[in-house]
């Protein structure tokens, strides 16, 4: 990963549209678009945040007629000069522009680079960094707000909060320690384990967030299983508006998934086609319901399909976080009189009963603290970090309980400290920000 002042230029928009945007930043960004640019104006008498049209020559030949946006540190997305070129959407054009301001003394700016230099500078912590990618990717409604909500700072600000109250009792711990001759204590234990207990419950109630906020980030995983030939794919076929899983009336058809992502109502869903559960002779058949039931135990909604003119089966046995769903199909065939408690009746074939199925599916998912700025995480390095976070406040807990010296039980703070840290950034390496920068697209 380079960093550093030199001037970096690179696409900020995806190519194919009418209109692209090239982006500068570092000391020289102005002076470098300067040399390139003619306008009524020189960018050098700009003011910051002002809008510039003109057109990018390359001596004598005109490139492009353009508008030229001048941002002036510190006021910029990276915290430096920063220029943001806007020209027509040519793939001709951008790269002439591009190899233009090379030759002028920029450089190509390396995936996530811009980013990089707004977290050095100061205008965005890691954890908001990091939202600027899932921000890009997102493609619900519901990723979308949980991004935002992330990229904006309400998280960050949650988990600098906890930090510096840790701060505080780490300080007072470590006050102690210097006068521990006298045995001073500048820290009420009563107190003191009060707000530990405080910032067990907070650290927890962010870990149990992720199960949502990953499920919503990667698509709400949704297995479809059941018996052969009881319309799984047909359901899937129905969900979709189009014929993405081969039907036919042959049992073990499907003897691989088939997954696929609908949206409703804001959230997307991930579902996938398995193999039907049955017993089998047929060595590759129960290859396909092996990875059935695999599906099945990290799904967060297991749709069980039945068919209404067999018996029904017995339920699935599911995990604690996991939601089961009984859907009765082929309604069309035969109505079923008395339903068993939550279930539902529909025909994949004639689409009865499928609206339905779509609302119960969304209604599995609560997104209203999403939608108000709860803080949720989707980061398992987030996720990884605030594991270890609660591992030494209880080891801090423990330490209390059992009156251990006051340094052991410092140190065990100053671990929740550091772990809480690598979320923000406040501690981080090298090699940290070149695994999470090098996810970033060019021009971001």
């Amino acid at each position: 990963m380079i960093t550093g002042h030199d001037t970096i230029v690179a696409p900020a928009t995806a190519p194919g549209g009418a209109i692209a945007v090239i982006r500068l930043s570092g000391e020289e960004s102005i002076a470098c678009c300067d040399r390139v640019f003619h306008g009524k104006n020189p960018l050098s008498q700009a003011a910051g945040h002002t809008i510039h049209y003109g057109t990018i020559v390359d001596g004598e030949r005109i490139l492009d007629d353009v508008v030229v946006a001048v941002y002036r540190a510190p006021r910029s997305y990276t915290g430096e000069d920063s220029i943001e070129i806007s020209c027509h959407g040519s793939r001709y054009i951008v790269s002439q522009i591009i190899d233009l301001l090379v030759r002028q003394g920029a450089r190509p700016a390396e995936p996530g680079e811009f980013t990089v230099r707004a977290f050095l500078s100061g205008r965005v912590d890691l954890a908001q960094a990091e939202a600027v990618a899932d921000l890009i990717a997102s493609d619900s409604e519901a990723s979308h707000a949980i991004a935002t909500n992330q990229m904006r700072g309400g998280y960050s600000a949650h988990l600098h909060a906890l930090r510096d109250t840790l701060l505080r009792l780490a300080s007072l711990l470590e006050l102690e320690l210097d006068f521990s001759e006298e045995e001073v204590e500048f820290a009420d234990r009563t107190h003191l384990r009060e707000i530990m207990q405080q910032m067990q419950e907070a650290i927890s109630r962010l870990t149990r967030s992720f199960s949502l906020g990953n499920a919503i980030k990667e698509g709400v995983p949704v297995a479809i299983v059941g018996e052969p030939n009881v319309g799984k794919s047909t359901l899937l076929n129905r969900l979709l508006g189009e014929e993405r899983a081969l039907v036919s009336e042959i049992a073990g058809t499907t003897r691989d998934t088939i997954e696929e992502t609908l949206n409703i109502d804001g959230v997307l869903f991930r579902f996938i086609d398995t193999a039907g559960l049955h017993d089998t002779p047929d060595r590759l058949e129960q290859m396909g319901i092996d990875r059935t039931r695999d599906v099945l135990s990290k799904a967060r909604i297991v749709l069980h399909l039945a068919d209404a003119t067999r018996p029904l089966p017995a339920p699935l046995s599911v995990g604690e976080e996991q939601t089961y769903l009984l859907v009765i199909n082929k309604s069309d065939c035969r109505q079923l009189e008395n339903l068993p408690a939550q279930a539902l009746s529909i025909s994949a074939r004639t689409g009865e009963g499928i609206d339905r199925l779509l609302a119960r599916l969304r209604a599995t998912i609560d997104t209203n603290g999403i939608y108000e700025g709860d803080p949720i995480i989707s980061n398992s390095r987030h996720l990884h970090a605030l594991q270890q976070a609660a591992n030494s406040l209880q080891r801090a807990l423990s330490a209390l309980e059992e009156g251990l010296p006051t340094d052991l039980l410092s140190e065990e703070i100053r671990q929740v400290i550091y772990h809480l840290g690598t979320i923000t950034g406040e501690i981080t390496n090298d090699d940290i920000l070149g695994e999470i920068f090098s996810k970033f697209c060019i021009g971001k």
